[in-house]
């Protein structure tokens, strides 16, 4: 079975978490620091690591992210991904802000900083070579923002989700985790070419807009009254334009938000098996876990606690 080490500060009393998670930092990838209102400082994170990509999911409340330069003879690469909140990154003189689903490219041979609003990331440390491989010109994708709104982009990202939700469940042998690194790298790969072709929103006019919507979508997932009037009004623009905006893409602003609102709550069903239906139904914006429940069938073809425990069986 795979090895995955937990971290929270929920058991940590509050003067000392934040130097318990500098520590935690640290130790998975060395030379990592952070910065935040000490007496206010949450955080979370799952640690796991499947052939050469040492990989992590973090989730805490605003912080500040340095890294100092990694002194190891084989050159790497690190991907964050993020998946809740935004996230300005900087490194080697470039600034790059990231919305939900968006990711960067960087090398920890140089310091780099991060700051972030309360977030949701997963972050990936693996040799340069493979992907420089499949991208000859990869110092050109460094430090930049990639869009997460492609169809390569959305695929990566999917695969990244499916592969956490196997964690537990994963093979140890050697053929399946040199075959995850593949996929890994292949997908990573087409990600970067098409958001450095100019297809990262598949040519809309009104991609940065589009980028927005996403983004308050994925702001507010946990807000029961998340719909298409405060979607228009956070964004300073009319309800019309925002049904039109979701239409171009195939869907609805409250289609769009409960598929969002469910595969969040599937992710936090395995990430977290201790927490009761309830309170995940309620902490994605569900005021009635029945529901919840209800939608959860239609998608998934389970009810959320069938579903939970078929996929800890696996």
């Amino acid at each position: 079975m795979a090895v995955i080490a937990r971290f929270a500060t929920s058991g940590i009393a509050v003067d000392d978490r934040l130097r318990y998670w500098n520590t935690v930092a640290d130790e998975v990838f060395c030379g990592t620091f952070v910065n935040a209102e000490r007496h206010r400082f949450e955080g979370e994170m799952w640690s796991w690591s499947v052939g050469d990509l040492d990989m992590i999911r973090t989730r805490s409340v605003q912080a500040s992210v340095g890294r100092r330069p990694l002194d190891r003879v084989e050159e790497r690469v690190i991907m964050h991904m993020q998946w809740r909140g935004t996230g300005q990154h900087t490194q080697r003189g470039r600034e790059t802000r990231l919305e939900p689903g968006d990711f960067v490219i960087g090398s920890p041979h140089s310091p780099y900083h991060f700051d972030l609003s309360a977030h949701e990331m997963m972050v990936v440390e693996f040799p340069r070579q493979a992907l420089q491989e499949r991208i000859p010109d990869l110092d050109d994708a460094l430090a930049q923002r990639l869009s997460g709104h492609s169809p390569a982009a959305r695929v990566f990202n999917d695969f990244l989700l499916s592969l956490w939700r196997q964690a537990e469940a994963a093979s140890e042998d050697p053929e399946w985790s040199e075959g995850i690194s593949r996929v890994f790298y292949d997908l990573a790969a087409m990600a970067i070419r098409d958001a450095r072709h100019g297809t990262s929103d598949g040519g809309r006019q009104d991609a940065p807009l589009w980028r927005q919507a996403c983004a308050v979508v994925d702001a507010g997932l946990a807000d029961p009254d998340l719909n298409t009037g405060s979607i228009a009004a956070e964004l300073g623009t009319s309800v019309r334009t925002v049904q039109n905006l979701f239409a171009r893409a195939g869907t609805t602003p409250s289609a769009a938000i409960l598929e969002r609102r469910l595969k969040r709550a599937a992710e936090r069903l395995i990430a977290e098996p201790g927490a009761t239906i309830t309170d995940i139904a309620f902490a994605h914006g569900f005021n009635d876990s029945a529901y919840f429940t209800r939608c959860f069938r239609q998608k998934y073809g389970a009810s959320p606690r069938e579903w939970r425990l078929a996929r800890h069986a696996h």
